[in-house]
């Protein structure tokens, strides 16, 4: 700890992402990346945009890719905010929006850079027990509130909070923003987008690094009432005019124009999904109900960072927890058939070794 840094640094546990490590034939199912790549058509205009223009500051309000967002989601492109990942987005979020005297509430098991935000900008907040079957119980949020942030699908565990379920929580917390983070509903979800026509009090985000394949483009978005994009807009003009850059602006754009490839490799994730799990579920193993690229998966019988070791043994990461209520899961991304077939393989092999 040095004597210059600012007294919030000093008391700071930053988020710690997933691993990325450098190894040759490396089957990486750790960090929720698409098996399938971008399309082809992001891939051009990324191209098409790399030219001298580069030496000009893109739109700082990205309007190319706010009107295409907003075409493919059916709202106005005034609706819309954009930034560099869906993490800046939700930054600006809990500055702009949840920062107030009643705690913040959102799941205890939940995605992990929640709580490094409220200590980056000192937010009071509250986390709520999931159910034992580690589902969301909205009646658990009916209680005074400075906002509720909530995953949906759920992360790590993959479970999907109905629609319905958000419209109820909806109506009874209309004095305060509700935060749906939806990082991977086109996976099996229902997004809450059209809702935020009925509800000022709405904020929808999304992220393109999962079901469009762009992780390494580093764009997300928000959608919700023109109040509300309006205090995320002051945030992000206060921080960073210029987020996006040109060939961000230009391969998400294309990312939301080709619709087919978009929900032609959404499908194709999902039945990788449900075969991983039928084969899973025949070698013993308990796994959550999931709408999400990953699933959550314990086995009665087997340490669950032992066998993250024992893959890795093997030249398969996944990722492991050491959390209460969950150190014995397992979180898996759904990879290509290839890499499932890899995985069930080797548990075969490991649960063997027990026996």
């Amino acid at each position: 700890m040095s004597r210059y840094w600012s007294d919030v640094v000093k008391h700071l546990e930053p988020y710690v992402p997933g691993e990325q490590p450098k190894l040759a034939n490396l089957v990486k199912l750790n960090t929720n990346e698409n098996p399938c790549g971008p399309s082809p058509r992001v891939l051009q205009a990324i191209h098409d945009a790399t030219s001298d223009a580069l030496r000009l500051y893109p739109d700082p309000n990205a309007e190319q890719l706010k009107a295409a967002i907003g075409k493919f989601h059916a709202i106005d492109a005034r609706n819309v905010f954009v930034g560099n990942g869906s993490d800046e987005v939700l930054a600006h979020v809990f500055l702009g929006l949840l920062k107030h005297a009643q705690p913040l509430l959102f799941p205890d098991i939940t995605y992990s850079f929640y709580p490094v935000y409220c200590g980056l900008y000192q937010v009071e907040f509250e986390t709520i027990p999931l159910a034992e079957d580690f589902s969301i119980h909205i009646d658990d949020y009916l209680k005074p509130n400075g906002g509720i942030i909530f995953p949906n699908p759920n992360a790590p565990t993959g479970r999907l909070l109905p629609i319905a379920e958000i419209e109820r929580l909806l109506r009874s917390n209309a004095d305060s923003v509700v935060v749906v983070d939806e990082a991977y509903v086109d996976f099996g979800g229902e997004s809450a987008i059209p809702l935020i026509a009925d509800y000022p009090n709405l904020l929808v985000v999304q992220t393109l690094s999962k079901a469009r394949s762009l992780a390494g483009l580093r764009v997300g978005f928000a959608a919700g009432h023109a109040d509300l994009i309006d205090a995320l807009e002051r945030v992000k003009n206060s921080f960073n005019s210029y987020p996006l850059g040109r060939l961000a602006i230009a391969g998400a754009t294309a990312a939301f124009e080709d619709r087919e490839y978009f929900e032609r490799t959404c499908r194709t994730v999902i039945a990788s999904r449900e075969k991983l799990v039928g084969d899973l579920n025949a070698l013993g193993f308990e796994v959550l109900p999931s709408a999400a690229n990953f699933i959550f998966v314990r086995h009665p019988q087997r340490d669950a960072e032992k066998s993250a070791l024992a893959l890795r043994r093997r030249g398969i990461i996944v990722r492991h927890f050491k959390l209460p209520r969950i150190d014995q899961f397992l979180r898996i991304t759904i990879g290509t058939d290839a890499q499932c077939e890899t995985l069930v393989a080797a548990l075969k092999e490991i649960l063997s070794e027990e026996t």
